[in-house]
């Protein structure tokens, strides 16, 4: 019989921390005497006398999780936040309805960046600010899981980060200081790129919110315009930095911090990482001068931002890339499923599974070649597990599975082929915007019918969990054992 009290527990502990999150938005609202101040005030005490009920009737604590509440409760956490999270923006001036404003806040939690809000530029700055807390939740909280807790379960191939992310005497000697070190280079990156944007001509607000969702890699912006409101180049190369930052395992800046500055272009995963960027830059940089779209500096500037968005799951657009042709949006396209390291806030396939199938692939070569020899694949100078290799190819299959699974069902519901699949790709490895006039990167989901936001959302949280987490609730075995 599953024991739902220890879950519980924790449920209640997240939605009191999501309650003092909200009393940010509701200051800040008052400050500018924007009446919607009191919507987040009663979305708080709702939330925080719900969250401390759960805790006070279970009277649980955090020991003793089996695996199979750990599955549960990984994604209660993120249904249930995704659900309190919505209050706001359901009760707010811009009068969203249950179905857009639970996409909304799933879409923040999960660092998606898709929007259905039109008119963020007189949006009240307590939305505003809401929209990118949220992403700075789920930004801090997806590391923390891919630390903590996946490589326990074993999901798509990250028990191979289990034994280098508890190594005492690599960083840190147990899960919790991990966690509060890699809380403390969150904040400090944050800090670090609102201060950035602030000096380069953003407003204090601005920059905050910015910061927020550079390094947790979301997306939301504080205009319909996203970063081509600002029209600064000096801001849009600050943000691609920032972006990469929030791409890159958060365990190598603790190995940083303790003097191992090496440790972090050691790593092969971020060496590929920092090559497919270059390449991706490269090539559609080269085509939009080839095609005399833009101008050399122009093109390399344009092609950096948003090929590096869009790969990084970020999601900010300056430029409607969708109508630089058939060549870049292809790489456009690819680069949706890419994403970048694990242990990152990135989300998509993530470079790591790309090197194990690369070397999997390279020792069948080769034992094909050599049937008597002996060949073993290798990731970071270490042999692969079998079950590491089994795991990865089986995410894969799992992961265009679901993005077909996807699509179709978009399709079905009456939206046009480059929507349908585009969006499908964009909520499953949580990127944002898509491609054509609808959910391109100067549109929004708004227009969308409900099934298909419904359906997105779903999508966004297959992604952000690997896919794995969420299905393993669908099969009977897991109830019965």
């Amino acid at each position: 019989m599953l024991e739902f009290r220890p879950v519980i527990f924790v449920l209640g502990t997240l939605l009191s921390i999501l309650a003092l999150a909200m009393v940010i938005p509701a200051i800040v609202d008052a400050l500018s005497g924007h009446p919607d101040w009191e919507v987040f005030t009663a979305a708080a005490a709702t939330t925080l006398f719900i969250g401390v009920s759960m805790m006070l009737t279970t009277r649980s604590g955090w020991r003793g999780f089996s695996l199979r509440q750990a599955f549960l409760m990984t994604n209660l956490a993120w249904l249930v936040i995704a659900l309190f999270g919505s209050l706001p923006f359901l009760y707010s001036q811009l009068n969203l309805d249950f179905t857009d404003a639970f996409f909304e806040s799933m879409s923040g939690i999960t660092t998606t960046g898709a929007t259905v809000i039109v008119g963020l530029d007189q949006a009240p700055p307590g939305i505003l600010l809401w929209r990118a807390v949220l992403q700075w939740l789920g930004g801090i909280g997806i590391i923390v899981m891919a630390v903590a807790v996946l490589p326990i379960l074993q999901v798509g191939g990250m028990q191979l980060f289990r034994v280098e992310a508890f190594e005492a005497d690599k960083v840190l000697p147990r899960a919790a200081q991990i966690a509060g070190g890699i809380s403390v280079v969150y904040v400090a990156l944050t800090a670090v790129a609102a201060i950035t944007l602030w000096i380069l001509g953003m407003t204090g607000f601005e920059a905050i919110a910015h910061a927020m969702t550079s390094i947790a890699t979301g997306g939301f912006s504080t205009s319909d315009r996203s970063i081509a409101n600002f029209e600064s180049a000096a801001i849009d190369w600050a943000i691609c930095v920032f972006m990469i930052l929030g791409s890159l395992p958060f365990v190598l800046y603790l190995r940083a911090a303790r003097g191992n500055f090496r440790a972090v272009l050691r790593d092969s995963q971020v060496r590929w990482f920092l090559s497919i960027i270059v390449l991706s830059v490269g090539l559609v940089a080269f085509w939009l001068w080839m095609e005399r779209i833009m101008e050399g500096g122009a093109a390399l500037r344009y092609a950096a931002f948003n090929a590096i968005s869009i790969m990084t799951g970020t999601g900010y657009a300056t430029a409607a890339f969708d109508d630089w042709g058939g060549f870049a949006m292809a790489i456009m396209f690819v680069l949706m499923f890419v994403g970048g390291c694990a242990g990152s806030t990135t989300c998509g396939i993530k470079i790591f599974r790309f090197q194990v199938l690369h070397a999997t692939a390279v020792t069948q070569l080769k034992r094909l070649l050599h049937p008597r020899g002996v060949f073993f694949p290798y990731y970071n100078r270490r042999p692969i597990p079998e079950a590491v290799s089994a795991s990865v190819m089986g995410f894969f299959f799992l992961f265009v599975g679901c993005f077909g699974f996807l699509a179709m069902g978009l399709g079905f519901m009456g939206l046009d082929f480059i929507t349908a699949v585009s969006g499908a790709a964009s909520a499953i490895a949580n990127v944002g915007p898509g491609l054509g006039e609808i959910i391109g990167p100067a549109g929004t989901y708004k227009t969308l019918p409900d099934g298909a936001k419904w359906l997105l959302a779903a999508g966004m949280l297959l992604g952000r969990l690997e896919l794995f987490t969420v299905l393993v609730l669908l099969t009977p075995g897991f109830w019965r054992g």
